[in-house]
């Protein structure tokens, strides 16, 4: 067709095949995620059928890892990742060394060379935060403890793989292979000047974005704002996200990737923060999906025939290896068995950066052609099972405690420290977004509840001190359908969708919700889902337990409404449905 260009032909296909083969994988019971890469698969240049430019499908899909790390930047501040250093650091770079040291004697043994089997341990030593961030987000986990835990291991994960980057070209000729400039390189002065450049230019990088971005980010953005143009916002929140991204990876040989995530650090000291994710998120989502696509492109499914012991053995490096490490090392650090499964399932898989290493690898002579080959069929098979693994989490998790005894023994203090840690990052949480910050004042929002109307001043002043602040973005399941309840929202902006009964319900500001399974005792019995950016002020169990075995008028108001809401959601069962 003559209007047909590669760039529209990579994205209509990558899109519209994603979105086939992830409903049907949806329908099968499987993640959508394996819908994606099976769509890169189809359309890349291994299988028959339509083709697509994989160079271009692997630009695009870098769009969204800035994106989306950007918005991991606008929720994970500053005090939370040093909160949890001293886990994530030590941790990420122990795991890294250990898997590393795995991969050489696998690679040595099959002949390579050491320069061959570093390349290759490196690669599979980390893994995918794009993966990580959808796998806790659809498990409600990315706030807690241990969510933070996993993504500040991941974020330690990447810094040390920009700093592989830059070395390993310097270290090309003592390991076997050949510099970018042809020469059999060494051991010399060259070695330290690189590493003193690159340290001088990530400090700079890390000076001006501390001391200018907190200046004249929020300002850009406030600007775009005051203009009352709804694409002039969207546009600043871009123009911030990829300019500094691409600012840096230009200037400071910084990744985008990072670029990115501290251009969001930055922006979320702006009270614009929470909009600015709002109007990122349908992007990072679009764009996410062509990541796992070129993904699948890449993939050679002659491999898994040609070679099946060294793909196996990957996959184990992959899934067993990094996790055993990252398991025992999280006990050694003393924290509890809950948070070592779960680090150990964020890490059973490899991503963006392993094929960053080993592209470089080829080029710099040191991994062999297969090794590339190896490295994508280990990401496709363990980005595959990762939802297994952590479907494994929490069974594992009560296994261990019931037979392991040794391990199970100190368990409480480690359940301790994990709680200490807990309360100091709802601490940081509180401080950089108070309630003042959600749209709607808590007495405000009291005074338009009419299940308020009948509180003392003094029992609204001891309430105002019960409700935390949190927020969900469109998309976000809120509550789930069977979970144990164990907090009530209450809606100060946005909107959400509550599915119950086969009938949908939509709640806006000034409503509330949860309510039911707190009075009831009951597990939930629908699934609210966040339509819009929302801001809540949440109740927890035990506050809300405290507060209402005080007050008998509160808890009969509360018992009216639970059997209004019953009775409403009896009536919208029994009603057919038109046509």
């Amino acid at each position: 067709m003559p209007h047909e260009t590669p760039l529209l032909v990579t994205i209509v296909l990558g899109l519209v095949l994603a979105f086939a083969c992830g409903f049907i994988a949806s329908r099968l019971r499987l993640p959508p995620l394996v819908g994606y890469l099976v769509a890169g698969i189809i359309v890349g240049p291994y299988t028959p059928g339509p083709a697509v430019d994989a160079h271009l499908a692997t630009e695009l899909s870098e769009v969204g890892v800035i994106l989306l790390m950007f918005g991991v930047g606008l929720h994970f501040s500053t005090a939370d990742l040093l909160a949890v250093r001293w886990i994530a650091i030590p941790g990420a770079v122990g795991q890294i060394a250990v898997a590393t040291a795995i991969g050489v004697v696998i690679a040595m043994s099959w002949g390579w060379t050491l320069g061959g089997g570093l390349v290759l341990g490196l690669a599979l030593s980390v893994a995918s935060t794009v993966v990580l961030l959808r796998a806790l987000d659809e498990r409600n986990t990315l706030g807690t403890a241990n969510g933070r835990i996993a993504v500040g291991w991941l974020i330690v994960e990447d810094l040390a793989m920009v700093l592989t980057l830059v070395l390993l070209p310097a270290l090309a000729g003592l390991l076997g292979g050949k510099t970018p400039d042809g020469s059999a390189g060494g051991i010399d002065g060259q070695l330290l000047l690189t590493v003193a450049i690159t340290l001088g230019k990530v400090g700079v990088f890390g000076a001006i974005i501390l001391m200018l971005g907190p200046r004249i980010v929020p300002w850009l953005l406030s600007q775009a704002a005051r203009t009352g143009s709804h694409e002039l916002f969207t546009l600043s929140v871009l123009a911030i996200a990829l300019g500094i991204a691409y600012g840096s990876a230009k200037l400071f040989d910084v990744s985008f990737a990072l670029g990115a995530f501290c251009a969001g650090i930055v922006l979320a000291k702006s009270e614009l923060s929470h909009r600015a994710a709002e109007e990122s998120l349908p992007l990072q989502n679009a764009f996410a999906v062509l990541f796992f696509v070129s993904v699948g492109m890449l993939f050679d499914p002659s491999i898994i025939v040609r070679e099946p012991i060294e793909v196996i053995a990957v996959l184990l490096i992959i899934l067993v290896g990094k996790s055993v490490a990252a398991f025992a090392i999280v006990l050694l650090l003393g924290y509890p068995i809950s948070t070592a499964t779960l680090v150990s399932a964020s890490l059973a898989q490899v991503g963006e950066f392993s094929f960053i290493l080993a592209g470089l690898g080829i080029a710099l002579g040191l991994l062999p052609s297969e090794g590339k080959d190896l490295i994508l069929a280990g990401a496709l098979l363990s980005i595959t099972l990762n939802p297994l693994a952590f479907a494994t989490v929490r069974p594992l998790t009560d296994w261990i405690n019931a037979m392991l005894d040794l391990l199970a023994r100190g368990e409480p203090a480690r359940r301790a420290r994990l709680a200490r840690l807990d309360r100091k990052l709802s601490e940081l949480r509180q401080h950089a977004e108070p309630a003042a910050k959600l749209g709607l004042q808590p007495t405000q929002l009291m005074s338009k509840f009419a299940i308020f109307g009948d509180l003392t001043a003094d029992q609204r002043a001891e309430l105002l001190t019960l409700f935390k602040p949190r927020s969900a973005a469109p998309g976000e399941r809120v509550i789930r359908a069977g979970d144990v309840g164990n907090e009530m929202f209450f809606i100060s902006s946005g909107a959400v969708e509550v599915a119950v009964g086969g009938k949908k319900i939509q709640l806006g500001p000034g409503d509330f919700f949860g309510e039911m399974a707190l009075l009831t005792g009951a597990r939930r019995i629908a699934d609210v889902t966040a339509i819009d950016y929302c801001l809540f002020l949440t109740l927890g169990k035990d506050d809300f337990d405290k507060f209402i075995g005080r007050y008998a008028e509160l808890r009969q108001r509360l018992d009216e409404v639970a059997a209004e809401r019953a009775e409403m959601n009896r009536r919208e069962a029994q009603t057919p449905e038109p046509g």
